[in-house]
């Protein structure tokens, strides 16, 4: 009797890392769930895996920032009789207006899809995986996490709760088999900028500062399967963060851990 392939779920699995992930995470021989507002990309996507590495990729469009997108993707789950064992929380965008000049629509938006949504998705499916006493669980957050807060910039404070967010429930899971990994890339060639309409400021940065979407998702899924609870990809990023962040991260998440008020 074969052994059943572990199912992912990828949020923005349109384009770029969130893309990736499902190349790299389909070559593994996992079976996938991409979530996106783009169906028709997902389903390109999907016809292009599953044929290549013959595994199950499913798509579902739907729009994160609404409230009830987390109930809709679980009611989808249980139509396929799926559990999760691979959650990639990747789906996310930025403003560039000023805080008080933006609509509450796009700010309430940006904090249902990167903060609400990426919570809830995790605290539904996080009970299984530690029931099954496996899991895996990639939560993207941002080098701009680590970074000092700049004006208007609520990209980074939403960042910054991914971060913490991720190390608290890696303390919580791990006994029970579940890594947590905060992914925390710095600028990566995708179509984010486009989207965002900062690309003529992005074309202006030294090309030392950009990774390909290829190398960060391979670091990350080396980094949740070892177990470390967050990532920072290539060596400019790990040196830009060094300096950055007074206290090492490694460090913070011992003293944390060390002063757990639920032990």
């Amino acid at each position: 009797m074969s052994t059943p392939r572990r199912k992912a779920l990828i949020t923005g699995a349109s384009a770029g890392i969130g893309a990736t992930f499902a190349r790299q995470l389909a070559a593994q021989g996992h079976d996938l769930l991409l979530v996106a507002r783009r169906g028709d990309r997902l389903q390109s996507l999907a016809d292009e895996l599953s044929g290549r590495h013959q595994v199950q990729c499913e798509v579902l469009s739907v729009d994160l920032t609404r409230v009830d997108a987390s109930a809709t993707v679980m009611a989808h789950l249980d139509k396929l009789g799926w559990h999760i064992d691979f959650l990639v929380n990747n789906a996310g965008l930025s403003g560039h207006t000023k805080f008080a000049q933006t609509p509450w629509s796009q700010v309430g938006g940006e904090m249902q899809l990167m903060m609400t949504a990426l919570t809830e998705l995790t605290h539904r499916i996080a009970p299984g995986m530690i029931e099954r006493r496996w899991g895996r669980i990639i939560n993207v957050s941002s080098l701009a996490a680590l970074s000092p807060p700049g004006e208007s910039l609520l990209y980074s404070a939403i960042k910054s709760y991914v971060l913490v967010l991720s190390q608290s429930l890696d303390m919580e899971f791990k006994p029970h088999g579940v890594h947590v990994t905060a992914l925390c890339p710095g600028f990566t060639h995708s179509e984010f900028h486009d989207v965002m309409g900062t690309r003529n400021i992005a074309n202006h940065l030294p090309g030392i500062l950009w990774q390909q979407p290829d190398a960060v998702v391979k670091e990350a899924l080396a980094a949740v399967m070892a177990g470390k609870p967050v990532c920072v990809p290539g060596w400019v990023n790990k040196l830009l963060a060094a300096i950055m962040r007074p206290t090492p991260l490694w460090l913070g998440y011992r003293l944390g851990k060390a002063f757990n008020p639920f032990k």
